[in-house]
């Protein structure tokens, strides 16, 4: 059961941790080099950049769900049966839902804008219905992350309190 329970607190901070690395470091980081560089691409540089950073993010998001969810099931069938099961593989089942919606339809959506515009967002007049799109697709992502990153801490508080 231990390496159960350590095998899910691992995958929680994993996953945890690599969203909020890549939303506090990672973007503005990538943003604030590439723009800053005297190319006119450099925005339109940092966006395909991060897509693909994000991208190989959303395979670790959904091997870590995966994972935590089979080591919830495992720990339910091998007993002692963890609390809240039915409260936790939701949130599990979830989590890995909203980081395949993100992954597979929000990001597809904004890379198929992405280069439809051929420019950086930010380029485009502010009325523009393909930033006014991007920008939409942009924030709905952002919320979407959230499942995973607030479900996480929740299931992080439980393994942790168990």
């Amino acid at each position: 059961m231990l390496a159960l329970r350590y095998a899910a607190l691992l995958m929680i901070v994993i996953w945890v941790g690599g969203l909020l690395a890549l939303g506090a470091i990672a973007a503005p980081a990538t943003f604030d080099v590439l723009a800053s560089r005297q190319d006119p691409d450099g925005r339109l540089l940092a966006g395909v950049v991060f897509g693909e950073i994000l991208r190989r993010f959303h395979v670790v998001s959904y091997v870590a769900g995966t994972l935590l969810f089979g080591t919830l099931v495992l720990r339910r069938i091998l007993g002692p049966r963890p609390r809240r099961f039915g409260w936790r593989a939701g949130i599990a089942a979830l989590m890995l839902a909203a980081a395949a919606y993100s992954g597979l339809v929000i990001s597809s959506r904004i890379a198929t804008l992405r280069h439809e515009m051929g420019a950086a967002p930010s380029s485009l007049p502010e009325g523009d219905p393909r930033r006014v799109e991007f920008g939409r697709l942009h924030a709905l992502s952002t919320a979407v992350q959230l499942v995973p990153l607030l479900g996480g801490l929740m299931l992080m508080y439980w393994e942790i309190k168990e």
